[in-house]
């Protein structure tokens, strides 16, 4: 029997995930309190844990089983007590949540395994019966680092709830802080990476950013205050200046977030405050992507375990684009390495590229949005450009306008906004949009365009006119189900009228997630996000405690029956009668026309009685509303950006210079950008269609299918897991191309 072995230094999802894992494939599992040290005290501090042990912890932040730094772990001695310990419990499993700290420290001890046996036969605490049943250590991490400074992964454990954290606090700040000329210096974590200030940056459009991979040039203080006053002169009411803790100059040395405020205290007189976030950034609840992550990450290193063998080299299990990977652990720890080599010989391009490829592009991303060159300076190609959104409305929406219309500008274009989708196109609703317009638009929820499901098909006419009358040479459109709909009616009309002959691009923007060729849209996280909320409120207040996952989801693409109903009540009324008297049962819209959510409550309320008692919440337009996460507003810049990159190369290509004019009519200038598994890829729409169940407005496959089984395991359905689709060990080489982008944060 597999016997796994858990250290926790991460998100509690991923202990969740790692122990009912472990239990549902048969193996015992233990926790070890307190880290290392408490792998090296032994006693009450190794204890095996049943799948009632981790219930309630799914929504709690932090760890449940604590974390510490150990001294004598460093030493051998500390170790060979450890490799005792394990021994004792029959442990040669270990699943460690950690930075690359705690993960070369288990790397060492899986290393010297053997020879801990070895001594520990010959001090007479072991027989040679245990040195053999014993004799291999398998070793599988998962990185917890609020900081995402481990190389070989687009996203740790953690990292994604600071930026929520981080997100909160500039989204107060400008709200409060438009009643007065401020300018904010808000220092966040990152003493040796500063990825949290680079994307919080990016998703709140700071003024100006300090990371340590890549100093200010000579002469930035200069730079920062032109910059400064410019966006002052320009009516902006609020300077956000973001600085990593650990960020420096070129010659290495700090850049505080004192010395940054007393420089613009001085040089320009503004009133300047200081807010450091410090280990507020670690706190607070998980967002939905951590949990998700850790949960995929979690169940990802059971199966690495299983499939260990002693030629096996330690893995980390990892993401990337959406993707689980193992990468083996030595070389992402010898990568991470180099970058902080790398930083303090003053090579800080190549610290950026071996930070990787998604670090890489947050950084080019934010270079192109944060500053506008002088008009002077800009290119000039006579290219007219629209931008419009279509269907609902979804959080992101206006970071995805922002980014689009400064790539545009930057590239050389003239950039018109339209108003109210295809409808408000029809009537003319059309305006250029400057640089300026858009400022201070990422953090805004909804669609400041306005946006309407109205399709293209009965204004084409029209539609065509005011194409015709602004000169209209490419066109992107952000949106849904609709949007995808109304190029595939654009594209056909192009036999009609040669107007629609352009380059057009649609950048996929839903909070239902349905766009085909895309697996992730701007929109659904913050989405989900509300939706978790919501039921972490409902389970405080209707349960009197925390829940752990759902116990059911009805969704249309999975069909149930009656049957499938009566299990599910037997399921929970079973689970009711144990320590876990909590529920929760999620229920789609559109999942069935007969079991509507009335029905489902009053089954359960009939079912339950005695037993527990049921209560039902409607979510319906919350999840359209409130302000995007750092995940949609990072997402939206950079496909949106990317997408505008993309129409300029098409104006290029097809711009006929004898004509004067740009004529598209193949079918790759009408394109949707969207995540495939690892990379952002442009698929002509044309191309999609076999893809898509019109009928149902969906793919005809979905990725997130396959957590379904995930879903129930973890929820104590008997049920099989599909392993096919996880994860290969990689090398770090081949998962970090330089070339392949990615739209994770």
């Amino acid at each position: 029997m597999s016997v796994l072995f858990f250290i926790q230094r991460g998100m509690n999802a991923a202990v969740r995930a790692v122990v009912r894992m472990g239990i549902y494939v048969k193996a015992k599992v233990y926790f070890v309190y307190e880290g290392y040290q408490g792998m090296v005290d032994g006693g009450d501090n190794i204890v095996e844990v049943s799948w009632e042990s981790v219930s309630s912890i799914l929504q709690v932040g932090g760890t449940v089983i604590g974390s510490a730094r150990c001294k004598s772990f460093r030493t051998r001695e500390g170790r060979l007590q450890a490799a005792y310990n394990l021994v004792q419990r029959g442990i040669t499993n270990l699943c460690v949540i950690g930075g690359d700290g705690s993960l070369t420290g288990a790397n060492l001890f899986r290393e010297e395994w053997s020879g801990l046996l070895e001594e520990l036969a010959q001090k007479g605490k072991i027989d040679e019966e245990a040195v053999k049943k014993y004799a291999y250590l398998n070793i599988v991490g998962m990185v917890g680092s609020i900081d995402n400074d481990f190389c070989g992964t687009d996203m740790t454990i953690g990292t994604d709830s600071a930026l929520h954290r981080i997100i909160e606090v500039v989204d107060a700040i400008m709200t409060t802080a438009q009643s007065h000329q401020r300018t904010f210096v808000l220092e966040v974590m990152g003493r040796h990476c500063g990825y949290l200030a680079l994307v919080s940056a990016l998703a709140c459009g700071a003024d100006w950013v300090f990371i340590p991979e890549y100093p200010p040039e000579e002469g930035w203080e200069d730079s920062m205050c032109v910059k400064l006053s410019e966006n002052r002169a320009r009516k902006k009411r609020l300077n956000i200046i973001i600085v990593a803790e650990g960020a420096i100059d070129c010659h290495n040395k700090p850049i505080t977030s004192e010395k940054v405020k007393d420089l613009v205290v001085q040089r320009l007189g503004f009133d300047t405050r200081v807010t450091i976030l410090g280990h507020v950034q670690r706190g607070g609840t998980p967002s939905a992507f951590d949990r998700i992550l850790a949960s995929r990450m979690g169940v990802e290193a059971v199966l690495a375990l299983l499939e260990a063998t002693p030629a096996t080299p330690a893995c980390v299990v990892s993401l990337s684009g959406n993707q689980a990977v193992r990468l083996p652990l030595m070389e992402c720890v010898q990568m991470t390495q180099e970058v902080q080599k790398a930083m303090d010989e003053g090579r800080f391009v190549e610290a950026v590229r071996l930070r990787g490829r998604s670090f890489e592009n947050n950084l080019n991303t934010y270079k192109l949005l944060s500053h506008k060159k002088p008009d002077a300076e800009l290119p000039k190609t006579n290219f007219n450009v629209a931008v419009l959104n279509v269907g609902a409305p979804a959080a992101g929406m206006n970071a995805a306008v922002r980014a689009a219309v400064r790539v545009g500008i930057t590239e050389g274009h003239k950039m018109f906004a339209v108003i109210d989708g295809f409808e408000g196109f029809s009537r003319g609703k059309i305006k250029e949009i400057s640089w300026g317009d858009v400022g201070g638009w990422t953090g805004q929820g909804g669609s400041i365009l306005g946006t309407k499901r109205t399709l293209p098909a009965k204004y084409l006419e029209k539609i065509a006119d005011q194409m015709r009358t602004n000169n209209i040479n490419a066109l992107m459109v952000i949106g849904g189900f609709e949007a995808y709909l109304g190029l595939l009616e654009l594209s056909a009309a192009r036999e009609k009228y040669d107007e629609f002959c352009v380059p057009m691009v649609m950048v996929p923007a839903t909070v239902s997630n349905n766009v085909p060729g895309s697996d992730f849209s701007i929109g659904a996280d913050t989405a989900l996000n509300t939706i978790t909320d919501t039921c972490d409120r409902i389970k405080q207040s209707n349960m009197g405690a925390l829940a752990a996952g759902a116990d059911a989801a009805y969704i249309f693409e999975e069909q149930f029956d009656i049957r499938e109903l009566q299990a599910n009540v037997e399921h929970l009324t079973e689970k009711m009668k144990t320590s876990i008297q909590r529920g929760l049962v999620l229920r789609n819209e559109n999942c069935n026309e007969n079991y509507t959510t009335d029905f489902i409550y009053q089954l359960y309320s009939e079912e339950g009685k005695g037993v527990f008692d049921c209560r039902k919440n409607v979510l319906g337009h919350m999840q359209q509303g409130g302000a995007p996460s750092p995940f949609d507003r990072n997402f939206g810049t950079k496909i949106s950006a990317k997408a505008m990159q993309w129409i300029s190369k098409k104006l290029q290509e097809t711009y006929r210079k004898e004509e004067g004019k740009v004529f598209a009519n193949t079918d790759d200038s009408v394109c949707l950008l969207g995540m495939r598994r690892r990379n952002l890829v442009f698929q002509p729409v044309a191309e999609l269609k076999n893809e898509t169940d019109f009928v149902h407005r969906i793919p005809k496959e979905q990725w997130w299918l396959k957590l379904r089984p995930l879903m129930k395991i973890l929820a104590k359905y008997k049920t099989s897991y599909d392993v096919s689709d996880s994860g290969q060990l990689e090398h770090v080489a081949m998962h970090s191309p330089k070339e392949a982008e990615t739209g994770a944060i």
